[in-house]
């Protein structure tokens, strides 16, 4: 697996790279990740990163021009550690690793696999690194088509997603396979913190005990929807002064304090920083309700599934990878609509015996439709389809 980020840093596409890891591990399968040198190691997987550099100790999220730097050095990683492994396989994460991996793949002879988490392009324009009517951003486009036609297989993590690529980018239908996001079912359930352990918790960090309270996990950017969740928070303690909304996750967590500040939310509000993802499970525990005010439209959205796993009702914007996991289970707003946002947690407060139902039929499609093991049958499927391919070029060839 080629992962051209600071794997790992507790956030959705590092999450899903650790469950593909670990599902394959538990299927019998060998497994080598190689990454950047700025990350935390996971007990049980392979990692192998590049040499470190003295200019950049931060972590990378997103679009960033340290990130060339850094996947430079990812090539030379990539290659000598597939030359020693000597892979079956090559799985590239994200464009940078499907453009690194088709290198590596096209001098091994191995078939390449394409993990797609979104846009190339879409997600610059998303992280404010291009500008949609500069220049460059045609330039960009044609690369991300040329990395798109790499691979034999490409694994998407929506329906949406796969859209994207067929429709957007000319990709043939056969070329692109589903593999939803998925879940820990057991790990997040709910119950998964005992009631004594939630009161004392929710006591240390001020919240009363009868407090209704509003929970998200991930990312904290402006892509994320974090300004508009502000902006709905707002105009829900204005209704209800009793709601806190407890917000756990990174970057920009001082930012987004000070923003809150601003906004005169500085008791209503917490941000916890950077969650850990093994304590993920109980510190979603705490909450009431979740919320996920992402407005981004190509990316994947897997805090939706921890989210439904844990039976917590939620509010989301009306975005097609939210309706793939929700459908019509959750409280789904005009996407970055704050106003209508504040209204839907509203409505689930005022209504606690129809949230917990919501909650609870969310759980159940959660564990029905959304487990790992189910993820990993299908990424052997996109694995053998690759295979297949690659075989037939050769002979054609």
């Amino acid at each position: 697996m080629v992962a051209p980020t600071s794997f790992f840093a507790d956030y959705g596409c590092h999450v899903r790279i650790l469950e593909e890891a670990r599902v394959l591990r538990r299927l019998g399968h060998q497994v080598t990740l190689v990454t950047y040198f700025n990350g935390r190691d996971v007990d049980g997987l392979d990692i192998r990163r590049t040499l470190p550099v003295p200019w950049r100790r931060a972590y990378e999220v997103g679009s960033s021009r340290h990130k060339l730097g850094l996947d430079a050095l990812l090539v030379g990683t990539a290659l000598r550690t597939a030359l020693r492994f000597r892979p079956d396989v090559v799985h590239g994460h994200l464009h940078e690793g499907a453009l690194i991996g088709g290198l590596v793949a096209r001098l091994m002879g191995r078939p390449l696999v394409f993990d797609f988490q979104g846009s190339l392009t879409a997600e610059m324009v998303d992280h404010g690194f291009l500008r949609r009517e500069g220049r460059a951003h045609g330039l960009v486009r044609r690369l991300e088509h040329h990395i798109d036609r790499l691979p034999q297989a490409i694994v998407t993590s929506s329906f949406n997603a796969a859209r994207h690529l067929v429709e957007d980018f000319g990709l043939p239908r056969r070329r692109v396979l589903v593999l939803p996001d998925c879940v820990n079912a057991e790990a997040f359930r709910p119950g998964v913190l005992a009631d004594a352990d939630r009161a004392a918790t929710r006591r240390a960090l001020g919240i009363a005990p009868d407090a209704p309270v509003v929970v998200y996990l991930g990312l904290l950017a402006r892509h994320q929807g974090t300004d508009l969740l502000l902006q709905a928070a707002r105009r829900v303690v204005d209704a209800r002064p009793d709601v806190r909304f407890l917000v756990m996750g990174f970057p920009g967590t001082e930012v987004y304090a000070a923003q809150a500040a601003a906004l005169g939310l500085s008791a209503h509000v917490t941000f916890t920083g950077r969650v850990p993802y093994g304590d993920a499970p109980q510190n979603l525990a705490l909450g009431d309700i979740a919320v996920a005010p992402k407005i981004s439209t190509t990316e994947g959205s897997g805090k939706l599934l921890n989210y439904m796993a844990m039976g917590l009702p939620t509010v989301a914007f009306d975005l097609p990878v939210s309706r793939e996991y929700l459908r019509d289970d959750a409280v789904c707003v005009a996407a970055g609509d704050a106003a209508a946002m504040a209204d839907g947690i509203l409505d689930l407060v005022a209504h606690p015996d129809r949230a917990a139902a919501m909650g609870s039929r969310l759980r159940a499609r959660a564990v029905a439709e959304f487990d790992w093991v189910r993820g990993g049958e299908l990424l052997l499927q996109a694995y053998d389809r690759a295979a297949r391919a690659h075989a037939l070029r050769a002979v054609v060839a």
